[in-house]
């Protein structure tokens, strides 16, 4: 038995840049421990396997797996397989803009392709859930022991603190004071099992911004996520986390209507540099739609062959 798969770089716009994913645009037939161990071969981030949808007006059925897990949605599986569907042909495009909808363990996540002389460039997913934030995280104090920092080079104050929040997917989210100290930080795993695995939001995206003081209405950033958990030592580009950490920020933002931009720059220190433009509307003081985009390239396409023969 054989099946199509393509790869593609995502959130960059040239080869070897962004976060890998794997995408199998036919998958009928595979069984959970066959995506599984198909995920955990490709080794990226995540691999996605489409189906038909469910609802006829939906565009298609798709399950995300990291090497270790399904997850119920993620931000770079979504806009890369809508952007490599549109290439291979799997979805026609409508002139320069083409809206498609993903049926995802979330819901329906609507995504919107864009076109530059025929061909998709740039894909942008509309989160199918606002921002959800339960139960306090581990004190500063053990967060840096896990990123073997110093508490001094963590923000927390009236405005901003490590904050645990998901659309979808829980991420801790951590604010380091300056941007070049991302590059101090590296995960001590038995200190992260001891202190965050059970914890609600295991997974650690550690961010800081160029300037701090105006960063709820838009700004620039710079991060890195880990996802021990996950089988992610590092991962390049997080949409869903970025999904979280927009609609964490505007929910302190004095902005009533309108919409906010953030840039976010990922994957730095592990050479797969990545940009994630992140947009949030705001109506009457309410958050009505949380959207992250990127562009993406194609890199490659070939057979699987599930049984191990030609």
């Amino acid at each position: 038995m054989s099946y199509d798969f393509h790869t593609a770089d995502v959130f960059t716009d040239h080869i070897h840049g962004g976060n890998p994913l794997a995408v199998v645009p036919r998958a009928g037939g595979l069984s959970d421990e066959q995506m599984q161990s198909i995920a955990r071969e490709f080794n990226y981030s995540e691999t996605v396997f489409v189906f038909p949808p469910e609802e006829s007006n939906n565009t298609r059925r798709v399950r995300i797996f990291t090497p270790e897990a399904e997850l119920p949605f993620a931000g770079h599986p979504t806009v890369g397989c809508a952007f490599v569907l549109a290439s291979v042909g799997e979805i026609p495009m409508n002139g320069d803009e083409t809206r498609i909808v993903l049926e995802e363990g979330v819901g329906p996540v609507p995504v919107l392709i864009r076109a530059n002389g025929g061909k998709p460039v740039f894909s942008q997913l509309t989160s199918a859930r606002l921002p959800e934030i339960k139960d306090p995280p581990p004190p500063p104090e053990i967060l840096c022991e896990i990123l073997s920092l110093e508490p001094s080079h963590i923000v927390a104050d009236d405005m901003i603190e490590p904050e645990a929040v998901s659309c979808g997917v829980p991420y801790l989210f951590i604010p380091i004071k300056k941007p070049e100290m991302l590059s101090w930080a590296k995960v001590d795993v038995p200190k992260w099992e001891q202190s965050l695995r059970g914890y609600w939001a295991p997974e650690m995206f550690v961010y800081s911004a160029d300037d701090w003081t105006n960063i709820f209405e838009g700004g620039h950033i710079r991060a890195r996520m880990f996802a021990p958990g996950l089988g992610i030592g590092e991962d390049p580009a997080t949409g869903s986390a970025c999904a979280a950490l927009a609609g964490f920020l505007a929910l302190r933002s004095e902005t009533r209507d309108g919409t906010l931009r953030w840039i976010v720059d990922q994957g730095v220190e592990m050479g797969r540099p990545s940009r994630l433009e992140l947009e949030v509307d705001v109506k009457r003081g309410q958050l009505a739609a949380i959207r992250v985009g990127g562009s993406s390239v194609l890199v490659s396409s070939g057979t699987l062959y599930i049984d191990g023969e030609a």
